[in-house]
């Protein structure tokens, strides 16, 4: 038997396997600016997205410019309206009798009238009225109108002592959480963060969650600048961990891992850098991908993003692509380097056979 057989019938082996061999490299077709193209992966579907100057204009434009939902822009803040458990302080000017029924000593709190539960209160001469639903001027109308009836030419004035009607909540990466109050002052996002105090060293004011009649919106308060966002009542705020800020970068990298960041986001560029780059004896320049599950794959498909890094003029789009956490960023291997593996896999397999048939040889 000639020795050399089993080592030939190893290579044809290798060349008919080394088609098989599986990559992202060559598994993911390229492909040019455009629409996404829907593929099948096993039981998944994905949508294989180019990275180019269009997308990212596009996406831009589809945040907006200052990254701040319509609906939220749009909302303008309403007259404070009084409401159940609200104290009101109702002063009635030159008659103290009415404003402070107990005389001088009695403590401004205990003279605050109650709105009950069912939106009313009571008030001398005038009896049982309902409050809840008035603002303060149109509360201070009704009393005098009714009062006008025992004194003459009253001067009313109703202010709110005690707010307690219409909240928002602020949770996660705070001080404490807390529940703060809607006043006559419109109330804004930035300041409901401000007093509830949040940790600076904890909490991702860059992903902050503001949740509104069902709908949740995802804010960057570090880029909003001058732009307010004014809250209503039963607004939910939610201040996310820092922890929960992370990108994988794996493959053909001179530093695979997780990364950390800090910043309202980061960059393909920045993620490729924080890894030492490309390796660029084994990388693909073809072959950069970002993979992006879906929330639900039963609904919709996860996407992958592709960046042809051959060109240096790439890694100008990779600046302005914007990575989100949980993103993976997958840097493929070259052609010649999977077959480098895959022969280095075989050699000892060859190695066996040729002994094998040696064996076999001696044996006859």
């Amino acid at each position: 038997m000639n020795p050399l057989r089993p080592f030939a019938i190893a290579l044809v082996a290798m060349s008919c396997l080394s088609a098989c061999v599986w990559s992202p490299g060559q598994h993911l077709a390229k492909t040019a600016p455009g629409p996404a193209q829907i593929r099948t992966e096993g039981n998944d579907q994905i949508d294989l997205v180019a990275i180019t100057p269009k997308l990212i204009a596009m996406d831009r434009a589809a945040r907006g410019d200052n990254g701040i939902p319509d609906a939220l822009t749009a909302y303008a803040p309403q007259p404070y309206r009084i409401g159940a458990g609200d104290i009101l302080y109702i002063t009635v000017w030159e008659h103290p009798e009415l404003t402070v029924p107990a005389g001088p000593q009695q403590a401004l709190n205990a003279a605050g009238r109650l709105v009950q539960g069912d939106g009313t209160l009571f008030y001398p001469y005038v009896g049982k009225l309902t409050a809840a639903g008035m603002t303060p001027n149109q509360l201070r109308d009704e009393l005098a109108a009714k009062l006008a009836r025992y004194v003459e030419s009253p001067q009313v004035d109703v202010s709110v002592l005690t707010y307690a009607s219409q909240r928002v909540w602020v949770t996660g990466a705070t001080a404490r959480s807390a529940v703060v109050p809607l006043t006559v002052v419109p109330l804004t996002l930035n300041d409901a963060v401000s007093n509830a105090g949040f940790n600076p060293a904890e909490a991702d004011l860059s992903g902050v969650r503001l949740t509104r009649d069902g709908v949740t919106y995802s804010l960057d308060l570090t880029s909003l600048g001058g732009n307010p966002i004014y809250l209503k009542a039963n607004d939910h705020i939610y201040i996310p961990f820092l922890d929960a800020k992370e990108v994988f970068v794996v493959g053909e990298v001179n530093l695979p891992g997780a990364q950390n960041f800090k910043t309202g986001s980061i960059s393909l560029s920045q993620a490729l850098g924080r890894s030492r780059g490309l390796a660029q004896s084994t990388s693909d320049g073809n072959a950069v991908y970002v993979i992006r599950g879906s929330h639900d794959l039963e609904q919709a498909p996860s996407v992958v993003y592709q960046l042809e890094a051959r060109s240096p003029a790439a890694f100008a789009v990779a600046s302005q692509f914007e990575l989100l956490p949980g993103d993976v960023v997958f840097v493929g291997a070259a052609g010649i380097t999977r077959w480098s593996r895959f022969v280095t896999q075989l050699l000892p397999f060859s190695g066996i056979l040729s002994n094998a048939a040696s064996a076999t040889s001696d044996l006859k």
